[in-house]
């Protein structure tokens, strides 16, 4: 849960507050003309995956600007060239519009993924709802704020107390339609545990976790690290986390490709205990 509060003491928290908004409201606009029929490009990239005229016209402005608040941390972007990123141990992590089929589809579930890697962890996170005028952010050893652009209001999230439930609120995409997805909450559901299927787009789902509406997001496709990262840096500032189907924490800019395979995404220790051994009796692996 979230409560109200004072605007934080932070110097890269303020230098980035009117940044993300213009971003927020850039890509507002671009949803608005594209809802109303106006002529909006939309091309298909080299592995198939949509790219609009919005993930173009966010990320340009989203790379000069973050060049002039951190000049020195490169930016690895799903839109632009990373060329040399791994000589990078410090860099920001970018998507400019995660959700691009959410927003073709007229779905406003999509969101602007920053975070901030230092040596392979998310250090700093921040994932911004345009068509909610609001964002979430914070470090990785603090808890996180969520800051509403059209009231100035911050937010900070609180550990509530509260006795262990029996239903679990699990997070699906929209095209979860895959058969493991009904094996694996099966198996749950077994286990003297209620299941309520909550379907969202992109990683708005992070963002229902961190306001109690999904305790776990369990995810059986292929994702890209710009996708995950902030959820999973917020995720952690709380408690929970996100980890690979074999129960490891997802690292950054590490490997030869940006793709993930699939993971498991909690709000708290238990519920990690309990999909993972749901895993292991329905026998999804990577």
């Amino acid at each position: 849960m979230f409560i109200k509060t004072h605007a934080p003491q932070d110097t890269l928290i303020m230098q980035l507050l009117p940044v993300l908004q213009q971003a927020s409201q850039i890509l507002f606009e671009e949803y608005q003309s594209y809802t109303t029929g106006s002529e909006f490009n939309i091309h298909q990239k080299s592995d198939q995956s949509p790219v609009t005229q919005a993930d173009l016209r966010v990320n340009h402005f989203l790379m000069q600007a973050l060049a002039q608040v951190q000049p020195v941390y490169p930016v690895l972007s799903e839109e632009s060239d990373n060329v040399g990123r791994h000589e990078w141990s410090t860099c920001w992590m970018l998507d400019p519009l995660d959700g691009t089929k959410e927003f073709i589809h007229k779905r406003d579930e999509f969101t602007i993924n920053l975070s901030l890697i230092e040596n392979s962890k998310t250090s700093f996170s921040v994932i911004v709802v345009p068509c909610e005028q609001q964002m979430y952010l914070g470090y990785l050893d603090d808890l996180p704020y969520k800051y509403q652009f059209n009231h100035g209001q911050w937010w900070r999230y609180q550990n509530a107390k509260s006795s262990p439930s029996q239903t679990l609120q699990i997070g699906l995409s929209h095209s979860s339609k895959n058969p493991k997805y009904a094996q694996f909450i099966g198996f749950i559901e077994q286990q003297n545990h209620a299941v309520i299927r909550r379907e969202a787009g992109s990683a708005y789902k992070f963002c229902m976790m961190l306001e109690g509406e999904i305790d776990l997001y369990p995810r059986f496709h292929p994702t890209s690290e710009w996708d995950t990262s902030a959820g999973q840096g917020l995720l952690e500032s709380i408690g929970g986390g996100l980890v690979s189907l074999h129960g490891r924490p997802f690292e950054y800019n590490q490997r030869d490709t940006v793709l993930n395979a699939g993971f498991l995404a909690f709000t708290t220790p238990e519920i990690k205990d309990l999909a993972l051994n749901a895993l292991k009796h329905v026998q999804i692996t990577d």
